[in-house]
């Protein structure tokens, strides 16, 4: 993204922003968790399955997802969020959790939260079409 200095163009952004977020808070759904421990772990549990069961985030009917951390908030949408959900259980970054750890949920990192780049994993094998 390159700098501009014109007041003018930023207020339109920082507007454009309020409008957005406004109208997720309002009209979109959105499934708030509240995490005590992401600051220690520098993750967040998402639950998938309860007792052999699709729930959380396989079983939401949200368009968005948002985390309270202490003192602030990350909000990704659900494809998003299934997408890095999908790549944690693959590499094996999952425990259980929940009441009576009934719950399996997927240990999603703050980073990949905050700066979304999903990139498929590559396969080893190289397809050979003849």
């Amino acid at each position: 993204m390159e700098y501009n200095s014109d007041f003018r163009y930023d207020l339109k952004r920082g507007q454009k922003a309020e409008k957005w977020l406004g109208g997720l808070l309002e009209a979109d759904t959105l499934e708030v968790k509240r995490d005590f421990i992401a600051h220690k772990t520098k993750r967040v549990f998402v639950e998938y399955e309860c007792n052999g069961k699709p729930s959380g985030i396989r079983a939401t009917e949200a368009d968005w997802w948002g985390f309270v951390l202490d003192d602030s908030a990350v909000m990704i949408s659900t494809e998003k969020l299934t997408l890095l959900v999908n790549d944690a259980i693959a590499q094996k970054r999952y425990r259980r959790g929940g009441d009576g750890n009934k719950s399996l949920g997927a240990l999603v990192r703050l980073q990949d939260l905050v700066e979304y780049r999903y990139t498929p994993p590559t396969t080893t094998e190289e397809s050979t079409d003849e």
